[in-house]
């Protein structure tokens, strides 16, 4: 190689990075969907932070002469049963989906990081205890495994927490025992060893770090699924208890006067559809954008 031909050469390079880079930075612009999904999504958050500010009425104010009223200037989004605002009610049930499923699905990848790494480094019988477990966890539907453990916890916001987050552990765990096998089969965990490094210091530096990151990509798609089956749970009169404002028991009460008051069940299902999409394309997106095993496959 020439002295004329290294900088051409670096200069090659410098493109390619600095094209890398406009990539990155373009992801809204190469992703139209997915950006409009996060602004939705950031517009639920910002309800849900703001809630007193932004709410017309109190949640919970009953009136006997609103009762049933229609869209109109005065409530925009109608009133229910009692009188209460729906528009209020939707913005407040913000701030209690997104508080359990945020939560939940926390509880649950924590859950899922400790019971995966233990399945993938354990050996023998232990190992087969650990996999009967995560497999006794996905035998049941997130749905019905709620069901069963509010049964057993009772009712209440911090009941359908605990409830949702256990449901979620098995799902974590089998991912996170997934990536634990295929960190183990690398040479620098051999080399680790060799090095005499003892277990727990090969987990802390070198396992861990490369588990995290994809389990934090899957916390960004199970918020969606967290959120529908609290909502679930609450339309089935077992979850979040009245008067809090659930968008859930908020479809619930308003499914006996569909037929001549439809926007007392519509709206907040309206709101709990909108979320939900929105928070599977900004999870999908996510997911495209930064898992690993993706960006391999390509």
């Amino acid at each position: 190689m020439t002295v004329t031909d290294m900088p051409a050469s670096g200069a090659v390079a410098t493109g390619g990075g600095t094209a890398a880079s406009v990539r990155r930075r373009s992801i809204f612009l190469r992703r139209p969907f997915f950006t409009m999904a996060l602004l939705v999504t950031l517009a639920f958050v910002a309800c849900a932070l703001f809630a007193p500010w932004l709410a017309p009425y109190d949640p919970l104010a009953q009136s006997i002469e609103a009762m049933m009223m229609p869209p109109s200037a005065t409530h925009l989004l109608g009133t229910d049963s009692f009188g209460k605002d729906i528009l209020s009610r939707i913005i407040f049930g913000a701030r209690t989906a997104l508080l359990i499923g945020l939560v939940s699905v926390v509880l649950g990848a924590i859950g899922g990081l400790v019971l995966g790494v233990a399945a993938g480094l354990a050996t023998g019988w232990l190992q087969w205890a650990l996999l009967r477990l995560i497999d006794s966890i996905l035998a049941l539907p997130s749905l019905i495994l709620a069901v069963a453990l509010i049964a057993i916890l009772g009712q209440g916001v911090d009941k359908v927490i605990l409830a949702v987050g256990f449901s979620l552990i098995g799902p974590f765990a089998r991912t996170v025992r997934s990536d634990v096998l295929q960190v183990k089969a690398q040479l620098f965990i051999e080399a680790a060893g060799l090095m005499g490094l003892s277990q727990m210091t090969i987990v802390r530096r070198h396992i861990l770090p490369n588990v995290v990151f994809p389990l934090m990509v899957q916390v960004t798609i199970r918020v969606s699924e967290a959120i529908l089956v609290s909502s679930s749970l609450s339309f089935l009169g077992i979850g979040v208890t009245p008067p809090t404002p659930d968008w859930g028991l908020m479809i619930a009460e308003g499914r006996g006067f569909v037929s001549f008051a439809a926007w007392m069940s519509g709206m907040p299902g309206m709101a709990l559809a909108l979320l939900l999409i929105a928070l599977a394309i900004v999870g999908d997106g996510v997911r495209e954008e930064f898992d690993p095993k993706l960006k391999r496959a390509r």
